[in-house]
Order: structure tokens, then sequence, then C-alpha cells
């Protein structure tokens, strides 16, 4: 009998090397078209989506700590792509909203601000998703020094672009 792990393991870590570079190059576009980088598109693209949208609920959305999204967006008010104002519903609550930079960077978008893999994982039958997230949490569980800190780090900023 022959052992087929190496060559297993081998074209399981290939396939990673596909997921990541793709997401490299998908996010070196989205920036060379939208002048940003693609954790502040994906910012934008909430506000578009919700305009008004409050720091928690954006957090929320994007999967991220609120601290981290106060960051990001205090990045975006700071370019002139985002406004801070009081929400027309509860005037003692603060919403965003595009400012012209946010919008001339959002129409410039060459696809979804939050990526390809985001995407592609919602366009995969359940079954699939399901049984992904089964793997991928095994092989997690055998990572030396996993850090689940990284779980709500945006992929656009772990990529290196």
């Amino acid at each position: 009998m022959i052992d087929t792990t190496p060559q297993l393991t081998l074209e399981v870590l290939q396939q990673f090397r596909v997921i990541y570079g793709t997401m490299r190059q998908y996010f070196r576009e989205l920036e060379d078209c939208c002048g940003l980088p693609g954790s502040h598109m994906w910012v934008l693209q909430e506000v578009q989506r919700t305009p008004e949208i409050g720091i928690t609920e954006l957090a929320g959305r994007l999967g991220i700590h609120q601290s981290t999204c106060s960051q990001l967006v205090e990045k975006l008010v700071a370019r002139n792509c985002l406004i801070k104002k009081k929400q027309s519903i509860d005037l003692r609550r603060v919403g965003l909203c595009l400012a012209d930079e946010g919008r001339k960077a959002i129409a410039a978008l060459p696809g979804p601000a939050e990526g390809v893999l985001p995407e592609a994982l919602a366009a995969i039958p359940d079954v699939a998703l399901k049984t992904l997230n089964i793997n991928l949490a095994e092989l997690i569980s055998y990572l030396p020094g996993k850090d689940d800190a990284f779980a709500s780090t945006p992929l656009a900023e772990m990529v290196d672009v």
C-alpha cells in the first residue's frame, strides 16, 4: 500500500496557496483602482449600503472589534471619505455617511470590497460550507501558536499587498 499522505498534504498546501495568492492579487488590484486598502473600502461599502450606520453596527457587519472599526473610520474621515453626523432618527447618536472622496472610491471598485473569499464562501452550497467549517476547525486545532485574535482582523490587512 502506498502512503499518499505526503502528496495529499502538498495538494492541500497548494490549495491554500491559491486562496492566499488570489486574495493578495485581488486586494492589490482593488487598492490600485480605488487608492485605498480593502479594509477601508469595505467600511465605505457598508456605509453606502446603510447610510447613517453607527460604529457598533458597522463593526458587527465587518466582524471586527469596535476599536479597530473606530480607527478605520477615523482614517477615512481624515481622508474626506466619510462624514460623521447626527442620525436623523436619533439625534443623540452619530452616524456615518459617504463624503465625495468615498463616493469616488466606491465608484472605482473592481468587485466586492470585502474581497473574493467571502463572496466565494457565500456562493458554495450550505453542506459544503458546513463541511469546510468543521474541517478548518480541525486543522486550526493542530496549529501551534494559533492566535484566535486573527479571526477579527480583516483579510485585506492580513495579506501584504
